[in-house]
């Protein structure tokens, strides 16, 4: 089976090809293409998507990357045996190019189309590595399941009993981590997209801690060996003065996020900051304390939950997806929890994140999660069924 899948849920245009061929471990997939144009550039100056410029972009790229990626699979449309494509959630005017393009191919070529959850995509985004090749085989023994997805536009935690059975045990109530991340950057005076400027200082201040003395019950750098997850303690760096800001939620009996107070402890703190010395953030090591303690904050509360969920549902499999996936301090601390985990608990549990290039959006991720939903037959009966849905949940 070809498979043609299409991305269009922010601002990424993405496209690709995949053959996929039943084999004696599960689905062996193989990458015919796969290309993404990233419109990061284009929305620099407004510090995050405005959504008019990246329906504009992407009604114009489509055809263009269309053309491309048929060039590279070295393929026909008419070889083509499905069409799948996002349909949510995300920016509903990028949803719509998306869409409607699907359907201007089903019209002209008859070839079915299937929508597809871009969540979805996140939780299979794990499977290709790289190689062009990649088999899918997924087990018993994988489940359950927990599946902590963070992006710019979600924080959440999905629990998977049995394969494609998803069920949403939290979620942010507000700002995504991702979200967060842009914005704190911004109130540092640091570019588009935030987050990665934002670890990159982080990790710079990061080289100099010196952590205060661990309470019994804790242990590396402050996180919590068992049971009741508790914040982080203050950590004195430099020898500077000290920044302490709130993990959100973290004691709450549920497993949702918040991470608007959060920001707001920063715009308050570097308001304080301010008034004692207006140019206290043309100061390096300032802001990479701030950003520093943010990411602490954000990666502490995203790992405690997660741990948390863990071991009240004897989870197997861990997928960690999206485009914060990509942080290395959150890889780092979340792999370090597990890793405690099986030996504490007893846990058998793995964990998985997905390659680099795979973190963002991408039509490779939509064209796994298409082909499995193609073997749920869940096709759309009616072209006129398949709409944008902004808010669309798993």
């Amino acid at each position: 089976m070809r498979i043609l899948a299409i991305e269009t849920s922010c601002d990424e245009t993405a496209i690709a090809i995949v053959e996929v061929k039943k084999s004696g471990k599960g689905d062996t997939f193989k990458i015919l293409a796969n290309n993404i144009n990233s419109q990061i550039e284009i929305h620099k100056e407004y510090g995050g998507v405005f959504p008019a410029l990246a329906k504009r972009e992407h009604i114009k790229n489509l055809p263009i990357i269309f053309e491309k990626t048929l060039k590279q699979a070295k393929i026909k449309i008419e070889q083509i045996d499905r069409i799948v494509v996002t349909t949510g959630p995300g920016l509903e005017p990028a949803l719509w190019t998306g869409i409607v393009f699907a359907k201007e191919l089903n019209k002209k070529y008859k070839i079915p189309v299937i929508p597809v959850n871009h969540m979805e995509g996140h939780i299979f985004s794990i499977f290709p590595k790289k190689s062009k090749t990649f088999t899918v085989n997924i087990n018993k023994k994988m489940f359950p399941m927990l599946s902590l997805l963070v992006s710019g536009g979600h924080t959440e935690l999905i629990l998977v009993k049995e394969n494609m059975k998803y069920k949403k045990i939290g979620q942010t109530r507000d700002d995504a981590a991702g979200e967060a991340f842009d914005k704190v950057a911004r109130m540092l005076g640091l570019p588009y997209p935030g987050g990665p400027e934002i670890s990159k200082m982080a990790e710079v201040e990061r080289g100099n801690l010196i952590p205060l003395p661990l309470t019994k019950g804790e242990a590396g750098r402050g996180f919590p060996k068992i049971k009741n997850p508790s914040s982080i303690l203050p950590l004195v760096r430099g020898g500077g003065a000290q920044i302490q800001l709130p993990r959100p939620m973290i004691h709450s009996k549920d497993y949702d996020f918040s991470f608007s107070g959060l920001k707001t402890a920063v715009l308050y703190l570097i308001r304080d900051m301010k008034e004692k010395d207006s140019n206290i953030l043309q100061n390096d090591k300032i802001k990479q304390k701030i950003a520093c303690e943010f990411e602490d904050a954000v990666v502490e509360t995203l790992v405690c939950k997660t741990i948390k969920a863990i071991k009240e549902y004897k989870i197997q499999t861990l997928i960690v997806g999206g485009g914060v996936s990509a942080n290395t301090y959150l890889q780092e601390v979340m792999t370090k929890e597990i890793k405690k985990l099986r030996k504490s608990d007893f846990l058998n549990i793995k964990v998985h994140f997905p390659s680099k290039s795979l973190t963002g959006d991408n039509a490779l991720m939509i064209a796994i999660a298409g082909y499995y939903q193609t073997k749920n037959k869940k096709f759309a009966k009616r072209m006129s069924s398949i709409k944008a849905e902004g808010n669309l949940s798993l």
